[in-house]
């Protein structure tokens, strides 16, 4: 079966678009193809600096035959007196058929014409010309440009295109203006090791053509290669690289024909922070450092670059590499001295000449309310004097690097150098280590702060933005939220959790609000908590499903549906909503759920119909004994005063287990009062013993509630 190769040649693509595109045409090449009847056996997705490609192998030589049905004029208008009318004869004409096969069938709105017809497959070639424009400039990216004088739209100008069935050029042309792109089988291969265009005999020796012309297309053995030829280098001057998998796949996609090349830099340099000069290499020169071993604290003067020029050029492209690592170290080395020259203390009033958000004031504002903030919660957590006063300390100095020259140019660092210099002022270490994990985590899958002064300015320093952003009314939509948002909020959700800390979250939210709505004073507070408390239940939502692994319904019991009560529950009380969380989930899957599930959800359902009170546990005063009609009234009613010990043993010390136990063990009475041979109807048609009835019911459900709302749960 024939194989199809296409290759778009362009100028040098930006690297994060070369990833984005293989990825686009990995699921969308595949699905344009399944629209039009073409199957194949295998689908190769090329990508390097100048080129996409895509390798279709066992392609059909055209569509197969098909069987089409189409629905034409109503019956009554195609044909009168037996005879077709004009409609008729113009519904017949248009599909090319006679009226003989015309048939008429019934639908739902009457009867119809219908015909079936042949339709005739189409060559693949022919399908592919069509499709090959739109996979090209389908392709989503940040920045597209236009070129020479025409509206067609790339990330890059397009300079060649190779399009082959088989052994044959298949003609394609992309028209710009007045210029034109025609399909070949020429393709340039690389600049420097093979300047001449290669000829492609034929689409299945595409990769081997172009590895003979020094451009390795596939780009996870061009990984593959890199990494391998990074740890060589590494071990043959006694050190360990660090690959940074964020830049492997950058270098990935910048090199054709990757060579590593080892460097060198002044010793003197290992005085700065290895973090410094880490990011000098890592995130503005994309060299990968060498460490003296895996554990990646102790650098050596070394680093390593990945050309894509000649490999026996190495001395050549070493030395232009180290005289710009030299350059920006020596710029490093200056900062950082000039910025020690000073406390970390003394840049705090340059703060206030630095803009937050233009409605929000400026950083000094932003860290007063940061310590505002962080005193709640140090009197939430009733925290000891002294770590109340190094989170103060902390919350004071937390954004004092910021207008440090270092942090200036290099903004990666802000944390970091906050950090250095901290301890070079004399700082304690916990105010020094505070200022670093108060960013922490910056991203997904990042480390979360583990002391409790990082944790708590770092909380404080979230919430400030969270509330203040809604509280101008700019709200995450879609995929837009350009003050990260949501993920301040997810790291806030997980922080407390992996810290175990106690805070009374919707407090917080309130008297956060508040505190901005004094500072505008046209805020609906009201309408602003409601937005903030909405968001928050959104995330908790989100990290239970995906973080936690919980079912989406046992999400749905804990934190309740349009259920306010459990709503303010749950941002009363992270620690308790994660851990009932957990706990459904556990017996959901050891069988315990299952066991209680048919009786608690069936009473949950049933006391919707009464007026009982959720918060009430005792039946006493609630449910009149002298109104017991069967003996299985009366068992439910004192199994009912049994439990109540247990659940508010179980509610006082969290102890769900206590909870399930009781639920497990009235659970045959109520399925007796519900089923069995001394069975009742609740909803009798007195209204006293109907109550009465609904009341036994509503008890057992608000026993059940004090874990969760188990109309919520879906039956496994």
């Amino acid at each position: 079966m024939p194989s199809f190769l296409l290759e778009v040649g362009t100028e040098e693509l930006p690297a994060t678009f070369v990833s984005e595109a293989v990825e686009q045409w990995r699921s969308r090449i595949p699905q344009s193809l399944d629209s039009f009847a073409l199957s194949s056996n295998k689908i190769s997705v090329y990508a390097t600096p100048r080129r996409l490609a895509v390798l279709i192998t066992g392609l059909p030589s055209q569509q197969a035959d098909r069987e089409e049905e189409i629905k034409g004029p109503p019956a009554q208008a195609a044909f009168k007196d037996g005879q077709p009318t004009p409609a008729a004869i113009g519904f017949a004409r248009k599909q090319g058929v006679e009226i003989g096969q015309l048939e008429v069938r019934g639908t739902d709105k009457g009867d119809f014409v219908f015909v079936k017809k042949t339709i005739s497959g189409q060559p693949a070639t022919k399908i592919l010309q069509q499709l090959v424009p739109q996979w090209i400039f389908g392709l989503e990216g940040k920045r597209l440009m236009r070129w020479g004088n025409g509206d067609l739209k790339f990330p890059r100008p397009i300079r060649w295109l190779v399009a082959l069935w088989d052994r044959e050029v298949l003609p394609i042309e992309l028209v710009n203006a007045e210029e034109i792109i025609r399909s070949d089988r020429l393709s340039r291969t690389h600049r420097v090791l093979h300047p001449e265009p290669v000829s492609i005999p034929c689409a299945d020796s595409y990769v081997e053509s172009l590895a003979a012309a020094f451009v390795q297309v596939d780009s996870q053995i061009r990984k593959q290669e890199i990494e391998a030829q990074i740890k060589l280098a590494a071990t043959e001057i006694k050190g360990c690289a660090s690959i940074y998998p964020d830049l492997l796949e950058e270098v990935t996609n910048l090199v054709e024909y990757p060579t590593a090349v080892v460097g060198k830099f002044d010793s003197r340099f290992l005085e700065l922070p290895t973090e410094a000069i880490a990011t000098v290499m890592v995130t503005h020169q994309r060299y990968f450092p060498i460490f003296q071993d895996d554990q990646a604290e102790e650098l050596l003067p070394y680093f390593i670059t990945i050309s894509n020029g000649n490999p026996d050029k190495k001395a050549i492209i070493a030395a232009g590499n180290e005289r710009v690592i030299r350059a920006r170290l020596a710029d490093a080395e200056y900062f950082y001295q000039a910025d020690l020259s000073h406390s970390l203390e003394s840049y705090l009033p340059k703060l206030e000449k630095v803009t937050f958000q233009e409605e929000l004031g400026s950083v000094s504002d932003k860290v007063n309310r940061i310590k505002t903030i962080a005193q709640r919660i140090s009197q939430q957590l009733n925290l000891p004097k002294k770590e109340t006063q190094q989170i103060q300390r902390t919350a004071q100095l937390c954004k004092a690097d910021l207008v440090t020259q270092m942090v200036g140019e290099f903004p990666e660092l802000q944390g970091v150098m906050g950090q250095k210099y901290a301890l070079a002022s004399g700082e304690d270490l916990e105010v020094a280590t505070g200022i670093f994990e108060h960013y922490l985590p910056q991203g997904a899958g990042d480390r979360l702060p583990e002391t409790i002064v990082g944790q708590v300015v770092g909380i404080s320093d979230r919430l400030d933005t969270i509330v203040s952003i809604f509280g101008l009314g700019m709200l995450p939509t879609g995929s837009s939220d350009p003050f990260a948002l949501r993920r301040g909020t997810n790291a806030i959700i997980n922080i407390i959790w992996s810290g175990n800390l106690a805070i009374n979250l919707q407090q917080l939210i309130e008297v956060t609000a508040a505190d901005f709505s004094q500072l505008r004073p046209q805020t609906n507070l009201s309408e602003l908590i409601a937005q903030l408390q909405e968001f928050w239940l959104q995330r908790i939502k989100t990290l239970l499903q995906e973080e936690k692994q919980i079912d989406y319904d046992l999400v749905n019991a804990v934190i309740g549906e349009n259920d306010l009560e459990y709503s303010d529950r749950v941002l009363q009380n992270l620690l308790d909503t994660r851990d009932r969380a957990l706990f459904l989930q556990t017996i959901r899957n050891n069988g315990t759920l299952e066991k209680i599930y048919p009786t608690v959800n069936r009473s949950t359902r049933l006391a919707a119909q009464g007026d009982l009170d959720k918060q009430q546990l005792e039946p006493e005063n609630l449910v009149n004994p002298q109104l017991f009609d069967k003996a299985s009234e009366r068992n439910f009613y004192e199994s009912l005063i049994q439990i109540v010990p247990q659940t508010k043993l179980a509610q006082t010390e969290s102890n769900y287990q206590l909870l399930v136990d009781s639920l497990s063990a009235i659970a045959p009475v109520v399925s007796s009062f519900f089923d069995g041979d001394d069975s009742v109807l609740v909803m009798d048609s007195n209204p006293d013993i109907k109550r009465n009835r609904l009341n036994l019911l509503g008890l057992l459900r608000n026993h059940a509630r004090i874990l969760a709302d188990f109309g919520a749960i879906v039956k496994s």
